[in-house]
């Protein structure tokens, strides 16, 4: 092998290094889809905490005025959202409890990924992978739901995704 002068010798192990250190920018969109989940799981959490005491009557308003101004649009969605609602109305301090270790989950994944962390990884194929077969079957198994859909596709763009910078970080 060639001796390189100090400076381009330096400067091939910077390049190296930055290559090595610097997380992809399709993994930096991954850590932002985890913050954005992040953020609406604690604005959802607020709206619902600030709002509890009149829970039944802020739903009615809520989902009336969604199907004034969307219609029919993720209805399903919203209906389990209301769902939800109701049952952490029974216990608030276990729901609040719940929401905050998911919003926890979610921002400590997103700042693995940004940092380029290898557990991270793991964590993100692992936890987006095992919910692909769930997905999967409620879309065959219930009415079909474009909203289901697009949660599937994306987490299969999301698995595959971190899959290939764990295979370019040598992790697999």
């Amino acid at each position: 092998m060639a001796k390189l002068p100090p400076r381009e010798r330096d400067s091939q192990l910077s390049d190296d290094s930055d290559k090595a250190n610097a997380s992809s920018d399709s993994i930096k969109v991954v850590a932002i889809y985890e913050i954005i989940k992040g953020t609406a799981a604690m604005l959802g959490a607020g709206a619902l905490w600030l709002w509890h005491k009149d829970l039944e009557q802020w739903l009615e308003t809520a989902t009336e005025s969604w199907q004034q101004m969307f219609g029919k649009l993720l209805t399903p969605q919203i209906e389990n959202v209301v769902e939800i609602a109701q049952q952490a109305s029974k216990n608030w301090s276990m729901f609040m409890l719940l929401i905050f270790a998911y919003i926890s989950l979610r921002f400590i994944e997103a700042y693995g990924l940004w940092q380029d962390k290898t557990w991270a990884y793991w964590f993100s194929v692992i936890g987006y992978g095992i919910f692909i077969p769930v997905e999967l079957y409620y879309l065959i198994n219930t009415p079909f739901d474009w909203f289901k859909l697009l949660i599937l596709i994306l987490n299969i763009i999301i698995v595959i995704v971190v899959y290939r910078n764990m295979r370019r970080k040598g992790l697999l």
